[in-house]
């Protein structure tokens, strides 16, 4: 197995054989904790229009987002996984969320036109998305972290990709090194020095919680929509 890193949208465009797709803050932290609450799956689309169309036809369903990293108006979420904890125990039950961000969304939409597989992964599931990938054997892995917006490298999607590949034998990783470098970084900072309830202070130490969950997150298209299921390990 052959694991290497690829950064931003050019790294997911690049993406070859099982392409994971990491967004720690906050979009693929985001989708597992609403798995957990019962969500039956994610569909991912580009624009936020394309959300509120579907939610026109559908209206259970639930919109979650951001642009910018602000909530988007006329969605029900915006991408912030307290906000998501704090909901009703009921509100994921069964039902489909649809999510549009500017990083981790943008970057799996393009994978999927390239790679072999596609999963999305955040350190909530990295253990659990290194054993999918160990059994399936892929003779390549490319490791994308997407960054802030596409925009700029975020070490917290970086430090999550040597994770993973750590747990896939494939180099180090030392944990205090990597919470030093992303807690006083301004991608962290964004949330945790900021006044702002728009970027709550608790979404980081949701973000930065290991292997909380125990299911791989697999992106297929579906019809005409692409989606998130949860994916058997076996």
């Amino acid at each position: 197995m052959h694991v290497n890193y690829g950064y931003l949208l050019a790294g997911a465009r690049a993406a070859a054989g099982l392409a994971v797709i990491i967004d720690v803050f906050r979009a693929f932290s985001c989708t597992p904790l609403m798995f957990s609450l019962g969500l039956k799956k994610s569909i991912l689309v580009s624009e936020p229009r394309q959300a509120l169309r579907l939610k026109q036809h559908h209206q259970d369903y639930i919109l979650v987002g951001e642009v910018g990293g602000l909530p988007i108006e006329g969605f029900d979420l915006g991408n912030s996984p307290s906000e998501i904890l704090n909901q009703r125990p009921s509100y994921f039950s069964g039902k489909t969320a649809v999510q549009r961000t500017s990083s981790g969304v943008q970057g799996a939409l393009a994978a999927l036109e390239i790679a072999d597989e596609v999963v999305v992964a955040s350190y909530n599931v990295a253990r659990a998305t290194a054993r999918y990938i160990l059994s399936k054997q892929p003779a390549q892995v490319s490791l994308v972290a997407m960054g802030w917006d596409m925009k700029e490298r975020a070490p917290e999607d970086d430090w999550c990709a040597r994770y993973i590949a750590h747990l896939l034998g494939a180099g180090e990783y030392n944990h205090n090194q990597a919470m030093r470098e992303i807690v006083f970084n301004n991608t962290a900072q964004r949330f945790l020095s900021a006044d702002e309830p728009r970027f709550p202070s608790e979404d980081p130490v949701l973000c930065l919680q290991r292997d909380v969950y125990g299911c791989a997150l697999g992106v297929k298209r579906e019809n005409t929509s692409v989606v998130i299921r949860k994916t058997e390990i076996s």
